[in-house]
This record gives C-alpha cells, structure tokens and sequence, in this order.
C-alpha cells in the first residue's frame, strides 16, 4: 500500500530529513511510527499524503508515485487517504454534521450520499447527538472524536495520525485508540506518529523508529523503547 525507496527529504535551509529510507507497509497493517522530537517523524508522515514532497527515491501510495503525481491528480490520492492531527483542524465556523460533509462536498459526493454516510461515521465515533454543535462547544476528546469522522468518511484505505493522543488526557486517549483499531480491524491501514509509550507498550503492532532521518528500528510488536 506505501512503499519508499531511497526517499530523501532535504529543505530549502539545507536540512535533510530524510535520510534514504526504504520501507514497505502492506494494506491493513497498524504501524506506529517513534523517535526523539525532531528526528523525521512529521516530515516521513507528511510525505506519505504530499503535504511535503520528496527530494529524491520513489515513493508509492496505492497506484500513486506521488514523487511523478501531477498536481491536478493530488485531491484523487487523498481520497485514499485520510488525516487526523494532534491539534484536530476543524473548522471553527462549521458545525460537526458540517465540518464531516465538507470533505465529502469537496471532491462532488451527492447530498443524499452525503448525509448518509456522514451520519454513518458519527454514529460511528459516538456523536450523531453532537451533529448541530460548533467545535468550540466540545471537548478536546470530543473534537479528536471528529476529525477522525472527517478523516474516514470518504473510506479511505490509509489512515495517517500525526499525534492523535498528544494534545488529550489517558481517558481519551484510549478512548480515541479504540476508535483507530476499530478502523484498522475493518482493513484500513494505520500509520500513527506518537510519544504514547503507554499505548505503543500495551496495543502491540509494529514499530517503526526514526532517529536522524533514518529508519534504526523496524519490528512486529515492538516496544516504545524510549525514555521520553
């Protein structure tokens, strides 16, 4: 499902990274991705939904070489593709029921299939009651809730999570991760980036670490395995 060989990242500034990193992550697999702050973690993760755009190598998402991808063949790629970050990006101006269609109203969903499936993923994460409220009326774990909603109503076959758990307490955060192995059971693949020694300790899956834009650890149940 993704797959980079020999992927660099360098920036403007001169900063790599990336580092040639070459690694292969099947459909359905749950992949936890850990390192020191600063290590590569966000910009590995970005790369895998173009949000950066690789230096060199190849990097494959689906059918996509998204090192090749014309720019207007970019929105059809994220369709595959679903994001939940660690400071939830909704929209302040848009209720739930409203900040979940919007992602089906971008790329043409008809209203009837719209309402559908939104109300589907709603029920889903435990919010249809919460549908006319605004997200300044919600909980962190309430609007982490929903960007996941937003992140999987378009049925994506890859789930990206940039610190989903970060910004929450222990209660939601497990509460958030049942909702991501729910989604990863029903044969979505999962690449989450955290800090959660906690979480990669007890829900074992496999554990990719990056230190210094370098893959240094790649194993199937693997530990958190550090001290921060």
């Amino acid at each position: 499902m993704i797959e980079m060989r020999n992927v660099i990242k360098k920036y403007s500034n001169g900063t790599t990274a990336i580092r040639n990193i070459s690694v292969k992550i099947d459909q359905g697999e749950f992949v936890y991705v850990v390192g020191p702050s600063g290590a590569g973690k966000s910009t590995f993760i970005k790369l895998m939904y173009r949000e950066e755009v690789a230096t060199g190598g190849i990097l494959k998402v689906g059918k996509y070489d998204l090192l090749k991808i014309k720019n207007a063949d970019v929105p059809y790629m994220r369709r595959q593709v679903g994001v939940v970050f660690q400071d939830y990006k909704l929209l302040p101006n848009k209720t739930v029921y409203e900040n979940v269609a919007y992602a089906m109203e971008v790329i043409g969903r008809k209203k009837r299939e719209i309402k559908k499936r939104v109300l589907e993923v709603l029920d889903l994460v435990g919010l249809k009651h919460k549908m006319r409220s605004f997200p300044n009326e919600l909980s962190g774990g309430e609007q982490q809730r929903i960007s996941i909603a937003r992140a999987i109503v378009n049925s994506p076959k890859v789930l990206i999570a940039d610190e989903p758990t970060g910004n929450l307490d222990p209660e939601n955060s497990w509460v958030i991760m049942d909702f991501i192995e729910r989604i990863n059971a029903s044969g979505t693949t999962i690449v989450m980036a955290t800090h959660n020694r906690e979480i990669v300790d007890t829900n074992k899956h496999r554990v990719i670490s990056i230190e210094n834009g370098r893959i240094v650890r790649d194993e199937e149940e693997g530990d958190y395995g550090y001290d921060d």
